[in-house]
């Protein structure tokens, strides 16, 4: 599989049965930013990484550039192909859901910076890819999580669990692109 990109979130793929794709999820927060890096392989899937970037600074300027380092940090780590985002939902604190936004833009940001593509997906699409259905529970897409990658356990709270959900919602839409 090649990944050529014609510009921002622009791009096309070059599937093939053997083709291999290295895809980061991203289930954006505001101090804890779950992450799931999958390798899509034809029809196998398989769980490379996971985990959680957290942040603890206090004050939003310096969260946010907490959140940049880190970020860049994993992106260079992990060397993705593909970054797949879940897109913000209407959260019903407001001031929670501009912080999100804030972190949103600072990772959709740094991921264009480095010259990847990217997809988002709203938490039914999710759901919905993954469980079949978009209004599934978390342990509805836990347990497909752990069917589709074939792990036993998922290490970690439910962002990692829907960070690799993100990723799988990547691999499966960059199969018919």
């Amino acid at each position: 599989m090649r990944i050529t990109n014609y510009g921002l979130n622009k791009f096309v793929i070059r599937n093939s049965q053997f083709a291999q794709l290295k895809i980061l999820g991203i289930d954006p927060g505001t101090t804890r930013i779950g992450y799931g890096l999958i390798e899509s392989s034809g029809d196998s899937i398989s769980l490379l990484d996971s985990g959680l970037l957290t942040i603890t600074a206090k004050e939003t300027h310096h969260r946010l550039v907490d959140l940049a380092t880190s970020y860049t940090d994993l992106l260079r780590r992990e060397k993705p192909e593909l970054v797949s985002f879940e897109k913000l939902f209407f959260a019903k604190n407001v001031k929670t859901g501009l912080d999100v936004a804030q972190a949103r833009g600072v990772l959709l940001y740094l991921t264009a910076q480095a010259g990847i593509p990217f997809l988002e997906f709203s938490p039914s699409e999710v759901k919905s890819n993954i469980a079949g259905y978009g209004s599934a529970d978390k342990q509805a897409v836990a347990m497909m999580v752990k069917r589709i990658t074939g792990v036993r356990e998922i290490p970690g709270p439910d962002d990692v669990t829907d960070a690799i959900a993100i990723a799988i919602a990547g691999s499966n839409h960059a199969k018919f692109m």
